[in-house]
């Protein structure tokens, strides 16, 4: 138990995989993916893309692969990125088998929806034979006829039967490198699905409130869903579906797994809503240095605060801080000590430098760490 045990968060205890060279589930991070929406066979796009989702900090990409000339053009895609890609195949195994040796790190499908068990075992082949996982991925929106029709609507026990059918079907067929998610665009049905399933099995955990909505709503509904199930320890990898650029999804996801101190990367900007009191202005202030920071990946927390009421508080906590003082003139704390005073005008430059000047020094020290390792 830590210091502060109302902060510790006991995660569930599930079987790992890989996903190309991300592990997936058991003590491996929580993992953060988003999905291209370019068309797949525009190469040229869809690469362009998956490297912006890079940048973003992606540890996954899902291309979906509707067709013969998409999981064709997976064979030109895959070479020129670095994050493991998933081919999303509904129905043809034949897509499957396709994208596995195009070079695919996952198959998402569900084995019940691609026809026999002769095809189920093709299918399981290629993915032995080329180092594929798979994710079988049940939706409220498609969930089987016999299920609707027995249980009169989507619902939590329907949607955990479908997903341990499916799963049975590979493990008849002696594969096990799979997750599993059950999104559903209610959160309460998701929630309650996903709680059901972490009790059924101990296979890792894809979560994901499926379309979630636009980026200011779709944020909103995501973090309640996919935050309570990791606040519960439940979940080990994760999508958050937004009709937005899908850079926002990546963002979205590290900052909830950041807010809930499961995973750090970039700068965690803490800053008040703003008053009367502010000595700057904080909206417009915060805005700039979150464009002008969203290179750095090293974690590294700061605080805006635009008085002395809460400022001096904040900064003891983070790594560099700025308080709002009078005369145009404030206070900027490094490692929770007050430090020096800068101007309005030069405030942001001065913190931007500071930043990047802490984020060098990190990673060269992790740099000579790694080195003396080996």
């Amino acid at each position: 138990m830590s210091v502060r045990p109302y902060r510790d968060i006991e995660r569930r205890k599930s079987r790992k995989i890989r996903v190309g060279s991300v592990e997936v589930g058991g003590d491996a991070p929580i993992s953060v993916q988003s999905m291209t929406n370019t068309l797949t066979t525009d190469v040229a796009g869809t690469v362009a893309q998956i490297q912006a989702l890079e940048n973003a900090g992606a540890d996954i990409v899902r291309v979906s692969c509707p067709d013969q000339e998409s999981t064709a053009a997976l064979k030109h895609i895959i070479p020129q990125v670095k994050v493991p890609i998933v081919a999303d195949i509904h129905f043809h195994y034949k897509r499957a088998i396709e994208a596995a040796e195009a070079g695919a790190a996952c198959l998402r499908i569900n084995p019940g929806n691609i026809g026999s068990t002769e095809r189920v075992r093709e299918v399981v082949k290629a993915a032995k034979d080329h180092g594929c996982s798979m994710r079988i991925g049940v939706n409220a929106g498609s969930l089987e006829r016999e299920l609707l029709e027995r249980y009169g609507e989507p619902c939590p026990e329907a949607m955990v039967e479908s997903a341990m059918n499916h799963a049975r079907i590979l493990e008849d067929q002696d594969f096990r490198e799979f997750k599993i998610s059950v999104k559903a665009s209610d959160v309460f049905l998701a929630v309650a699905a996903y709680y059901g399933l972490a009790e059924a099995c101990d296979y890792p955990l894809h979560l994901g409130i499926t379309e979630a909505g636009g980026l200011r709503g779709g944020t909103v509904k995501s973090s309640i869903g996919i935050g309570n199930l990791l606040w519960a320890g439940v979940g080990d990898t994760l999508r958050v579906s937004l009709s937005a650029d899908p850079v926002e999804e990546i963002h979205v996801g590290f900052d909830i797994l950041k807010s809930l101190g499961l995973r750090s990367r970039g700068v965690q900007i803490i800053s008040c809503p703003s008053c009367a009191r502010q000595g700057f202005n904080v909206v417009d202030t915060v805005a700039e240095l979150e464009k002008r920071l969203a290179h750095i990946a090293t974690p590294i927390s700061l605080s805006v605060i635009g008085c002395i009421v809460n400022g001096p508080g904040e900064a003891r906590e983070t790594d560099i801080g700025l308080t709002g003082g009078g005369g145009g003139s404030h206070k900027m704390y490094i490692s929770g000590k007050p430090d020096h005073n800068v101007s309005t005008e030069k405030m942001i430059d001065h913190i931007v430098e500071l930043v990047e000047e802490r984020a060098a020094r990190i990673e060269e020290a992790k740099a000579l760490e790694q080195t003396a390792a080996q």
